[in-house]
Formats: structure tokens, C-alpha cells, sequence
């Protein structure tokens, strides 16, 4: 019997020092985040297509209060077309060969996009 293995990821933001259990480091944003340089950044790779759509997440606008209508409608984007799908199924492999850390330049990670998408990520 083979045990089970768990899925190393977790959601950063991209401001922060780099760590070296980030594994591979993910930028999950669709804009690419004020005043940072790709040298400071220290990013593996920006996977903007998993990002939630512009009106989407222009709609959402961080509201507390629209989080869970919002996770319910993002989850459908990442299962609605082959673009979303893809790039979560890459960040899948990803993160089933090593740790991962989502990035987002959102202030509340608890209330983000990468919050959705780590829930999403480890489901399966």
C-alpha cells in the first residue's frame, strides 16, 4: 500500500523575501504587481492565464462580503474553458513534484484568487 502524498502548497505575497521552502515559486495574478521587478520577485513563473477574468475580478474588488460568490465564480472559470483548465492542470503537475507557493500581490490572501486556487488545487 502506497501512502498518499500531500500537497505542498501555500499562498505568499509576491512582496515578500523569498524562502527556501517555497519550492517553485508561481505568480497567480493577471496584472503584473506595482513597483516589483522581475529580479526582486525572484519568480519560477507567471501563470496569468489561472487568473480570475478582468471582470471578474473587477466585479470582486476585494469585498469581504462577495468572497464566497466570488470563489464560486471563479471556480467555474478555472472549469469552464480549455485556457483555465490547462493552467490549472500545469499547476497540478507542478505542485505534485514539489512544493509550490502561489503568489498575488493581494493584501488579504485569505480573500484572494490564490486562496481559491490552492483550495482547488489541493481537492484533487
Amino acid at each position: 500500500m502506497t501512502a498518499k502524498k500531500t500537497r505542498d502548497i501555500r499562498v505568499r505575497r509576491v512582496y515578500e523575501e523569498p524562502a527556501t521552502a517555497d519550492g517553485s515559486r508561481v505568480l497567480v495574478d493577471r496584472i503584473w504587481p506595482r513597483g516589483l521587478s522581475k529580479e526582486a520577485a525572484a519568480l519560477d513563473e507567471w501563470c496569468k492565464d489561472v487568473a480570475p477574468s478582468t471582470g471578474l475580478r473587477t466585479w470582486y474588488g476585494h469585498d469581504p462580503g462577495k468572497f464566497a460568490e466570488f470563489g464560486r465564480r471563479y471556480r467555474a472559470e478555472l472549469h469552464g474553458d480549455a485556457t483555465h483548465e490547462n493552467a490549472l492542470g500545469h499547476l497540478r503537475e507542478v505542485a505534485g513534484e514539489r512544493p509550490l507557493t502561489l503568489l498575488t500581490a493581494t493584501r488579504d490572501q485569505d480573500i484572494s484568487a490564490a486562496a481559491v486556487l490552492k483550495e482547488e488545487l489541493e481537492r484533487r
